[in-house]
């Protein structure tokens, strides 16, 4: 299946208690895993997945990935694990997404591959008034790569940092649905926004 990139750039319940759901996690992975010696690492981000029917064309994107990253919204337990069935996935929780969900998965994680840090944040620091907060918990975070979700319409942007959205593959906000394919290889990451078809856009909050 072939796809049009639309920008690339360089680069349970718990009784009794209130249960306080994971903050940062940085994700060691070990410097002989295959993401630490591959020349070339292809990781597909998706984010606000809600709990919706994934497109038929998303699924193999799924499974030839590398890696997975999912930047939060599942909203159930069973959307989680039927993609962490399908690949190897680094994911936070967002603010749709279950109490379980909300303990099992960090707010935020960190992880290297190759010589390049991403993090990975449900809202983060982004606003209306653009995406000068992200930059800076990129600077805090120490990552080269911050993936945000939450807006449900992809962006990407380059400074010394790339910050990234991927949208949203199944309600996406005034856009198309979509996700978004990191290339890693060495120092360097490439991104892409990968349309999947136009869907009932969301214009609500």
């Amino acid at each position: 299946m072939q796809t049009q990139p639309v920008s690339c750039v360089d680069l349970v319940k718990y009784r009794g208690f209130s249960p306080q759901p994971n903050t940062y996690q940085h994700l060691n992975i070990s410097r002989t895993s295959d993401y630490m010696t591959m020349t070339r690492t292809r990781i597909l981000v998706i984010s606000d997945t809600h709990d919706h029917r994934l497109p038929e064309n998303l699924i193999p994107m799924l499974k030839n990935a590398d890696m997975l990253v999912h930047a939060g919204d599942f909203t159930s337990v069973a959307c989680y694990e039927y993609l962490a069935g399908i690949n190897d996935i680094h994911a936070v929780h967002g603010n749709s997404d279950c109490t379980e969900l909300k303990m099992r998965l960090p707010e935020r994680i960190t992880f290297d591959v190759s010589d390049i840090t991403i993090g990975v944040v449900h809202d983060g620091q982004l606003s209306l008034d653009g995406t000068t907060g992200l930059w800076y918990l990129a600077k805090e975070l120490a990552v080269d790569v911050m993936i945000v979700g939450h807006v449900h319409t992809p962006f990407i942007e380059k400074s010394d940092v790339l910050i990234a959205c991927p949208g949203s593959p199944t309600v996406p906000r005034l856009a198309d649905r979509s996700v978004m394919e990191l290339v890693v290889e060495g120092d360097q990451v490439h991104g892409q926004v990968v349309p999947l078809g136009a869907g009932a856009c969301f214009t609500g909050r």
